[in-house]
């Protein structure tokens, strides 16, 4: 019988060796290191857009900060800018200034860019209505591209209308010509403004004047009060000096019949001028303070007048007559005139009146 011969057979440790490659120690598969490297590659495409964002939201809250400092210029086309949105107080047909500053706008350039605010369609004016004016009037005269767009800071929108109107009452403050009709004007249509907490120019003085003194308030509301009783009647209402306007707001105020009376003077004479609207102003002050303008007891006739327009030989004659006045108004020189040519005419004139032949 045969013996059977039994021989050990040393197998390796097939566990041992698959540790071994997952720790590493051994060779990898394919799929394992396309896998690594993906996501290798994926955490640092998340790092870089991480900080992409990081840096775009920095950049976003630094253009804010910019726009809402009004640090941000850009050149804006003339006709995208609107001016409906701040009522202005000044009319750029009468700025004398506005020629100096479209010279300096010449020479220089503006140094000193308009506020606009960016809207749906366009731009808004904030500040700067008198360099947006000289830069529309060089557009218009020399046609050069150049002052087709001007210079703006953009400002944040949404900033509250009363703060707009006190940032444009700041900056016009800062102009020593300021008149006390401009101010009330002003002050006049941010009372009117529906969007505006005032409803009184007496608000409105309140709230945009509140740096100035009682009294200058006061004077900015007696001159509101004299272009409420002279409204549309009043050219040059910025050329009154403050002492002329404050006497002639006291007489009209004291007797409301007045109102009409100055309103026909004004119509009448028509003037043309500042200095002709002033002397007109003045001309009534002066009638009212002569001696002898009291009339009796029960007869009083005060502001009563008579108008009326004559075409006669000399031409077509305007005349307005009121108690101890009278006044002719016609296209001829009286100064060449002789002086007994004058008192001969006065004579006839008068025998006219009293029915005398």
């Amino acid at each position: 019988m045969s013996k059977k011969r039994i021989f050990d057979i040393d197998f390796p440790d097939a566990l041992g060796e698959d540790e071994a490659a997952l720790a590493g120690t051994g060779r990898r598969g394919p799929m394992a290191s396309a896998i690594s490297e993906n996501a290798d590659a994926l955490q640092e495409r998340n790092e870089k857009a991480k900080a992409i964002r990081a840096e775009n939201d920095a950049l976003a809250q630094e253009h804010v900060r910019l726009k809402r400092l009004g640090l941000l210029v850009d050149l804006v086309p003339l006709q995208d800018v609107k001016t409906t949105k701040l009522a202005r107080d000044r009319s750029k047909d009468r700025d004398d200034e506005l020629d100096e500053l479209k010279v300096s706008i010449q020479a220089i350039g503006l140094s000193n860019p308009i506020q606009v605010e960016v809207t749906e369609d366009g731009y808004e004016l904030i500040q700067g209505f008198r360099r947006l004016c000289a830069f529309r009037e060089l557009f218009k005269e020399t046609g050069d591209q150049k002052f087709a767009s001007i210079p703006a800071a953009l400002v944040a929108s949404g900033e509250a209308l009363e703060r707009l109107y006190r940032r444009m009452v700041d900056e016009n403050l800062v102009r020593r010509d300021i008149s006390f009709a401009e101010m009330a004007t002003l002050a006049q249509r941010y009372a009117d403004d529906d969007r505006t907490e005032a409803s009184s120019v007496a608000e409105a003085i309140a709230h945009l004047y509140p740096s100035a003194g009682r009294q200058k308030r006061n004077y900015i509301g007696h001159f509101a009060s004299l272009m409420t009783y002279l409204e549309g009647h009043l050219s040059f209402p910025e050329s009154i000096p403050r002492a002329l306007g404050l006497d002639v707001e006291k007489r009209l105020s004291e007797k409301a019949e007045r109102i009409g009376w100055l309103r026909a003077l004004l119509i009448e004479r028509q003037p043309k001028t500042p200095r002709e609207e002033v002397l007109v102003l003045r001309d009534y002050v002066a009638s009212l303070s002569a001696p002898g303008k009291k009339a009796k007891r029960g007869k009083s006739r005060a502001g009563a007048k008579t108008t009326l327009r004559y075409n006669g030989p000399g031409g077509l004659v305007r005349c307005l007559a009121s108690d101890g006045r009278i006044e002719l108004r016609a296209e001829r020189d009286f100064s060449i005139l002789d002086r007994r040519q004058i008192e001969a005419g006065l004579d006839a004139f008068f025998k006219a009146l009293d029915g005398e032949s």
